[in-house]
């Protein structure tokens, strides 16, 4: 036989309403339950307060991970739940010590390169997911979607307030630098977001090129300098070996077999 616990009482009406205008939702709904063990416990009075305002600052504080996760819109949702840090070519030291953001806090970057396939994406991407846990704020970006963030600014001439928009992040990521065909506008649009980051926000780039080889896919004066600023404070790994998907996929672990 199950016994079902007792439904606590609902707040009344006239608190449930102070609590409303005040924009205290999570409280509000964690307070009869806390209420009620509360009166059961015999719960000193500031004790009460203290744990219906951890109930209410924990629930804003989830708010706004979720609002930066999406505001970031990383690619694919992949955490260091999923990482295996065993299969990675990177030193096992490395990522601990990036995956503690100290470098983040620092205002330094990073620079992951090597062949597709070998995690730089999801290592990174897990990062980020990280960086938004600490609370803090990430811009996500391919080198194509900065390009056309960067395009549209420069047509209703608001470059300036884009650049500072995208800089307002504690971290600004730009994956896959050199996996499409570059150029002038690319060149650009990475120098200015470089420039303005410079010593005050962390930059994590990923390519299948060393960044001492990004002249060859955008104007080398342009490179030249994003370059210099970016790897003046950076961390720069590179990864090597096949690629973890077609391992992944040759040896069934790809798909789902069917039938």
């Amino acid at each position: 036989m199950t016994i079902k616990a007792a439904t606590p009482p609902p707040l009344p009406d006239e608190l449930a309403a102070a609590l409303r205008r005040m924009r205290m939702p999570y409280l509000r709904a964690a307070a009869p339950e806390i209420l009620a063990t509360a009166k059961a416990q015999r719960w000193d009075p500031a004790e009460v307060l203290r744990v219906l305002m951890v109930e209410e600052i924990r629930g804003r504080d989830d708010a706004t991970r979720r609002a930066r996760r999406k505001a970031a819109a990383l690619p694919a949702g992949k955490t260091f739940d999923s990482w295996r840090q065993t299969d990675s070519s990177i030193p096992p030291g490395t990522q601990t010590g990036l995956a503690t953001l100290e470098w983040v806090h620092r205002a330094e970057n990073l620079a992951i390169a090597g062949p597709s396939g070998t995690g730089k994406t999801h290592f990174v991407e897990a990062i980020a997911h990280g960086v938004i846990n600490a609370g803090m704020r990430v811009s996500w970006f391919t080198l194509e979607t900065l390009t056309a963030a960067i395009g549209r600014a420069v047509v209703d001439g608001s470059v300036a307030r884009t650049v500072q928009r995208i800089t307002r992040a504690d971290l600004i990521v730009i994956d896959d630098i050199g996996m499409l065909p570059a150029g002038q506008a690319p060149g650009e649009a990475f120098y200015r977001v470089v420039d303005a980051a410079y010593e005050r926000r962390s930059i994590a780039v990923t390519s299948n090129l060393h960044p001492s080889g990004f002249d060859t896919i955008m104007p080398k004066t342009l490179a030249t300098a994003a370059v210099d600023r970016l790897l003046h404070h950076a961390h720069v790994v590179l990864t090597e070996g096949t690629s973890l998907r077609l391992t992944d996929a040759t040896t069934g672990k790809g798909v789902v077999p069917l039938g």
